[in-house]
């Protein structure tokens, strides 16, 4: 982090701060000669690689002649500033260490909701773009058209406006239209069962509605419970076999899954929204019917529970809630809470229970 005003001061040197003492930077810049004061506007940066963090910073100096520029390179450091600061505006990459620029938006709509996000990432995705609009981001651009879009988007954020690159064109990104909107999603349920039976009882019933009515569905579960939903599906009246066929049944291991968004032992936001959407959008395509929606059931949560990382299961369970802001999607989550030696403990429930919309126990 740094403060970058007449000079530049590193806001972490333990000499002068005490290792991130955030009452002490404010203090500071309380005591700085009232520097923020001289500024017309407060400019947040947050970009892990120094040299193009470096060069927002030199572009809107130069160009906009701000005084008070204050740079990060995580997402929690940036989230702690917006909360002291409340800048006028934040350009925020994505792929942050610590916690990811998706994440750090959403805290930072709530903590700061005057403050204008504009994204600067090298992600272009239609998923991830909707999902930072999502997050409250007014403005995306993408890093290789910094060059010929960023001062506009900047002055389009500023003005209250909407900014989108122009490679996205003709995409009709929907925004967060209020700081205060919930982030649970309506459709995203989480399941506790005793035995194997329960469970399979409640997805047959939950994937078989969807297939009945002309909707996709995507399985992510272990490799037994993939097989024994075959033969209820079957009998519950489906012909599981042209499902397939048409796309509009994908069953995939939850193991696998994981093992494509996960990193060093936590999901990667962009990773796990183009996994599933570019699924999504397979089975949607696939699905019969104008009202046509994708029934998601998914126990990877439980996997990673299991193993004791709880907290990427519930990080999981938030990018899930992305997910159905994202698409027509409804969700159900299941948890085997015999499987586990110990059951899961109550902090943990809570928390779960928090990132869905209804909780059922079997």
């Amino acid at each position: 982090m740094r403060l970058r005003n007449d000079r530049t001061i590193p806001l972490c040197d333990p000499f002068m701060f005490g290792f991130w003492n955030f009452s002490v930077v404010s203090g500071l810049l309380d005591h700085e000669g009232d520097c923020l004061a001289k500024s017309s506007m407060r400019v947040l940066v947050v970009d892990d690689f120094e040299p193009f963090r470096r060069l927002l910073c030199s572009t809107l100096q130069d160009k906009l002649e701000l005084q008070t520029i204050v740079e990060a390179s995580d997402g929690l450091d940036a989230v702690e500033l917006a909360q002291i600061l409340h800048p006028e505006l934040i350009l925020l990459d994505i792929g942050l260490p610590n916690l990811d620029g998706i994440e750090a938006a959403r805290r930072i709509h709530e903590l700061a909701p005057r403050t204008k996000i504009l994204f600067v990432s090298q992600e272009h995705s239609v998923e991830v773009v909707q999902a930072a609009f999502n997050a409250g981001a007014s403005g995306y651009v993408v890093k290789v058209e910094v060059g010929t879009e960023l001062l506009t988007a900047v002055e389009a954020v500023l003005r209250g406006e909407r900014f989108v690159g122009s490679r996205f064109a003709g995409h009709g990104f929907s925004v967060a239209s209020d700081a205060r909107t919930p982030a649970i999603a309506r459709r995203h349920e989480a399941g506790f069962y005793s035995d194997d039976q329960r469970l399979l009882d409640d997805v047959t019933q939950f994937i078989g509605t969807a297939l009945k009515a002309g909707s996709a569905a995507i399985v992510v579960a272990t490799e037994s419970h993939r097989e024994g939903l075959l033969p209820r599906l079957q009998a519950y009246g489906l012909d599981i076999a042209a499902a397939i066929e048409q796309g509009r049944y994908i069953s995939l291991d939850a193991a696998d899954a994981l093992s494509t968004f996960m990193v060093n032992g936590m999901p990667d936001p962009v990773r796990f929204l183009k996994f599933f959407g570019n699924r999504i959008a397979t089975a949607t395509e696939a699905a019969k019917g104008k009202q046509a929606r994708v029934a998601v059931f998914g126990e990877g949560v439980h996997l990673l529970w299991a193993q004791g990382k709880a907290e990427a299961a519930i990080q999981v369970e938030e990018l899930g809630n992305e997910l159905v802001k994202t698409y027509d999607v409804d969700i159900l989550c299941g948890y085997s809470v015999s499987s586990v030696h110990g059951g899961i403990d109550s902090q943990t429930f809570q928390r779960i229970c928090a990132a869905h919309s209804a909780v059922h126990s079997r």
